[in-house]
This record gives structure tokens, C-alpha cells and sequence, in this order.
């Protein structure tokens, strides 16, 4: 499992913070990206929503689109979090590209995330994330799984976006 405290990797254009920080200008728009944007990004977009609501502009793409994991619509279900209406996305599919801030979880969406920055002119922060759906286990043990990414992603986000 990866250290989710790694430090961020610097963006294009000078910019950088440094990853679980509240430091800097709060963005106005922050992009959250996996390899399918069907597990890690969707949930962290999901949390985002949850606790800061319009006050930041958040959407979620993967490298490639792939399904929502139910195990992830569970698990923010049982926080009143509703993510039914998700639908995957890649980058390309994305219709605004004006992020100020691109939080990308695994290593294929970093290096996504550091060549939409070069032309887009969005930072980049570097949150890797294990993915639950590799979990083996009874039912439980794999839904424990999400419920811990769930509860490190909503602590590190309300770290990084304070109310």
C-alpha cells in the first residue's frame, strides 16, 4: 500500500503544494483523477461535494472510463453521500478544462494530470491511494476495504479544504 502522505509533484507553470496541506489560495476548481474514475476519483468527488457543496467547482475522470464500483456507492450511502448518478469520464470527455487544482490518486493519472497542467495551466497534487477493489476477503473484509479509502479521503480532504 502506498503512503498517502507522499509529497506532491511539482505542476507545470511553477506551480506545486504540497499534497494534505492547507496552505496556498483555495481553489475554484478542483479535478480529482484515477486510472478508470470508477472507484477513487468519483468518491473523492462525491466527499468534495459533500463537504464544501458549491463553494468549489469538483468533477472527477479517469485515464480511461470504466463502471462505478457498487462497493463505492455503498460505502457513501452509509454517509448520505449519493453517487448513483455518476458516470465515468476520461479527460477528454471533460467540457471545462479550467482547473486550478488537479489532485490526481494513481501513478497513470499523475502523469495524465502533469500533461493536461502543461496546457491548461492547472496545479497538480499527488495523493496515491491503494485501490480497495484489489481487497480479497469475504464480502465485509472488501467493504472494510472501501470504508477505510472513504475515511482517508474525507479526513485528507477536509484537511486540504478547510471550511
Amino acid at each position: 500500500m502506498e503512503d498517502p502522505d507522499v509529497p506532491v509533484s511539482g505542476a507545470a507553470g511553477g506551480k506545486s503544494a504540497e499534497a494534505g496541506s492547507a496552505a496556498g489560495p483555495r481553489p475554484h476548481a478542483v479535478l480529482f483523477a484515477c486510472t478508470y474514475n470508477a472507484i477513487r476519483s468519483p468518491m473523492a468527488e462525491g466527499l468534495m461535494k459533500h463537504w464544501v457543496g458549491r463553494s468549489i467547482y469538483v468533477q472527477s475522470a479517469g485515464v480511461e472510463a470504466g463502471e462505478v464500483d457498487p462497493m463505492v456507492v455503498e460505502v457513501l450511502r452509509e454517509i448520505g453521500v449519493d453517487l448513483t448518478r455518476h458516470a465515468p469520464k476520461r479527460f477528454s470527455e471533460l467540457y471545462d478544462g479550467n482547473f486550478d487544482l488537479v489532485i490526481s490518486m494513481t501513478e497513470p493519472a499523475r502523469q495524465m494530470a502533469q500533461d493536461w497542467a502543461r496546457t491548461h495551466h492547472s496545479a497538480v497534487e499527488h495523493w496515491p491511494m491503494a485501490d480497495p477493489s484489489a481487497t480479497e476477503g469475504k464480502r465485509e473484509q472488501r467493504l472494510d476495504a472501501f470504508r477505510h479509502l472513504r475515511d482517508g479521503l474525507l479526513a485528507r480532504i477536509k484537511e486540504r479544504f478547510p471550511l
